[in-house]
């Protein structure tokens, strides 16, 4: 399989194109021009600022599937709203399917009640849970060939353990109620849907 991850060289993408890589698939890794990461075997690199429609559909073609991994700046998280706008588009005209590394936010911690409307997460969380909120309302209406993976609420790096739980639409929290997932761990369950899809069109989510 040939994966487009675009965020190549974030915490998550990277991650996610070890992963790949591991399992014997091929990547190409779209980066900003002043990112630039070297080509290896299995790894390639293509160049894009992602405000082009056009040069964004020439860049992923080719590939099999698509992964957005693009984190926003955090002094102006709704970039990724219009960004991944531009992605779902791109993605739509070449007719691949898109995994989206998501957010937690919009995930039901009470009957009814997502953590977003729950009035505890600290404003600079609240900022990019409700982009991230609005990113996967537009995949919903956008036509495309989509999924969303919400993270847990802690989303840091640490172990490679195999060792998770899926669920849909509930934020997944441990006997203690503590809700975390490692990078790593969550990149095992990408390529896993990537490699064994399930769940097109819709949101999905990981914790311990």
């Amino acid at each position: 399989m040939k994966v487009a991850v675009i965020g190549a060289t974030g915490n998550a993408g990277s991650r996610i194109i070890a992963e790949l890589l591991k399992r014997g698939h091929h990547v190409r890794a779209i980066v900003r021009p002043e990112n630039n990461i070297s080509s290896k075997n299995g790894l390639e690199v293509a160049n894009s600022n992602l405000s082009d429609v056009a040069q964004l559909v020439e860049v992923l073609k080719g590939a099999d599937t698509v992964v957005s991994a693009y984190r926003p700046p955090a002094d102006d998280t709704n970039q990724i709203v219009g960004t991944s706008k531009k992605i779902t588009e791109a993605v739509k005209k070449t007719e691949q399917r898109l995994l989206v590394v998501g957010g937690a936010g919009g995930l039901f911690v009470a009957p009814g009640v997502t953590a977003i409307a729950s009035g505890h997460l600290p404003e600079p969380a609240l900022l990019i849970a409700k982009s991230h909120e609005q990113v996967r309302k537009d995949l919903e209406a956008s036509g495309a060939d989509w999924t969303y993976f919400a993270p847990a609420g802690f989303f840091e790096p640490g172990e490679r353990t195999g060792k998770f739980r899926l669920g849909k639409d509930d934020l997944i929290v441990d006997a203690s109620g503590n809700s975390r997932i490692s990078m790593e761990d969550y990149a095992i369950a990408a390529v896993d849907e990537l490699e064994r899809p399930h769940r097109r069109g819709e949101r999905f989510a990981i914790g311990y």
